[in-house]
């Protein structure tokens, strides 16, 4: 079914749609990156899932998984070269390696709202580190492989903390980071056909929300929604379009047509919601 000029709408069951891709997604061990890597696997594209300890994580046989911390750069040198070696090309990259979600509470306190004098050091470096650096030094590597290609997407995992104050100062500096970086990118990518944009999740049912016990899951996306979002994205021959864009998941899946693992489509958040 046509949506629309270059949309699609994705079945259940289409798992053919990004056939021949090849996808890198990093900080695939848990959550989001886990779900993502589910999803485009799903999908039918070749998958490269990164994280420090992405190799005990539960991916199935479809997925390669590679060891990686993505503040080394040399590892991460490394991982480029062995998708470079074994598949050819990359067609997608997914950069969903964070950090500063770590040691929320220390001492008996709750320290990530804090204000920004009482911050503690290593979360902002983890954040633009593991985080915003994480995602430019990536970047740069499937830059130069998909512009030989002349095509290519690279979707940065972002956050509705680039546009309002959510929770600490360094949260919505590392988030804005990201989508002036996706701007930016995808500026200087347009003449060579490559794709890039921001991409925002909801309430994601990661395995830290549902040990937390404290959200209302009413309205919640699995870490494999965002997943269908970026395989829509990569699906559609009108994507260049979007280039530079900030998009939110769940109003991709009433554009595309697709739901969510248990049928249903998560009503979108707005900037007022979050």
């Amino acid at each position: 079914m046509d949506l629309g000029i270059g949309i699609r709408e994705l079945r259940p069951g289409d798992e053919t749609t990004l056939a021949q891709r090849t996808a890198l997604v990093t900080g695939a061990s848990r959550g989001v990156g886990r779900g993502v890597a589910l999803a485009l696997a799903q999908a039918g594209a070749r998958v490269f899932a990164t994280g420090r300890t992405v190799e005990q994580a539960e991916l199935g046989d479809s997925i390669t998984p590679i060891a990686c911390d993505h503040t080394d750069d040399s590892a991460v040198a490394q991982v480029f070269e062995r998708i470079s070696g074994v598949a050819g090309r990359l067609d997608i990259l997914v950069n969903v390696a964070w950090g500063g979600y770590e040691r929320m509470v220390e001492d008996g306190r709750f320290n990530f709202a804090l204000p920004f004098w009482e911050q503690p050091q290593w979360r902002g470096d983890a954040m633009m580190n593991a985080g915003v650096r994480a995602a430019f030094v990536a970047s740069q590597h499937a830059a130069r492989m998909m512009i030989d290609a002349r095509s290519g997407l690279i979707v940065n995992i972002s956050f509705w903390a680039a546009q309002k104050y959510i929770a600490n100062t360094l949260y919505g500096t590392a988030k804005a980071a990201t989508d002036k970086m996706t701007a930016d990118m995808a500026h200087e990518l347009k003449p060579y056909g490559v794709t890039v944009v921001s991409l925002y999740p909801g309430l994601v049912r990661t395995e830290a929300v549902l040990a937390a016990g404290v959200f209302d899951l009413s309205n919640s996306e699995s870490p494999e929604f965002i997943g269908r979002a970026v395989a829509a994205l990569a699906g559609d021959p009108m994507v260049p379009r979007r280039s530079g864009s900030v998009l939110v998941a769940a109003v991709l899946a009433e554009e595309y047509g697709f739901t969510d693992v248990d049928g249903q489509r998560p009503r979108p958040l707005t900037l007022a919601d979050v």
